[in-house]
């Protein structure tokens, strides 16, 4: 069958794709086609590295996204223990103040002696490794945010509302007030208002 039967004008193209000439023996040289045909997969392999390169940056955001949410976790997880155990503390402390209160009362009145003084001492000292601190001295500006007001009367010696006597102590931990000190407080005398008539 001639090439004019078929259709074809040119003859029929045979591509030896053999790494060694068979006449010679010797290695071929790489042709033209090859040389593209090299180029082909170069061209895939930059397109198939940067599909690789865009799922890497993918797995490295989502990583540092997690990464940035379990920092915050712990953090929130540390703060939230911290919390707990500032208001377990204060809750037990809460519950010692009536018993502070009496001892202060038997040290007052001079019948603190012997072995309930050194268990008093104990228990202050204990209570005070905790963090709690008495507030409230007698001559203090009244504060409404940690004075509690039980009594009230003018004087000529003041000239602001200030504590004249405290009644009972005010506890607090910290910043946090736990009991507010109860005081009786006295205010400047009111001026008598001068009539025209």
């Amino acid at each position: 069958m001639s090439t004019r039967e078929n259709g074809s004008e040119q003859e029929p193209v045979i591509r030896d794709n053999r790494k060694i000439d068979p006449e010679t023996g010797q290695a071929r040289a790489a042709d033209r086609e090859t040389d593209t045909q090299a180029e082909q997969p170069a061209a895939v392999s930059d397109l198939a590295s940067a599909e690789l390169a865009t799922q890497l940056a993918e797995r490295t955001a989502d990583l540092q996204r997690l990464q940035a949410e379990y920092s915050n976790y712990r953090k929130r997880v540390d703060r939230d223990r911290t919390t707990i155990k500032e208001q377990a503390v204060a809750g037990v402390l809460s519950e010692l103040l009536p018993v502070l209160d009496d001892i202060g009362r038997a040290r007052d009145h001079g019948e603190l002696t012997g072995g309930f003084a050194k268990v008093s001492e104990s228990l202050e000292a204990a209570t005070g490794k905790l963090g709690l601190s008495a507030f409230g001295t007698k001559g203090e500006p009244f504060d409404p945010m940690v004075h509690e007001a039980l009594m009230h009367s003018y004087s000529p010696d003041v000239t602001e509302a200030t504590c004249v006597e405290i009644l009972q102590p005010g506890y607090r931990i910290g910043d946090r007030v736990l009991r507010p000190a109860r005081v009786s407080v006295a205010e400047p005398e009111e001026e008598p208002v001068a009539s025209d008539s």
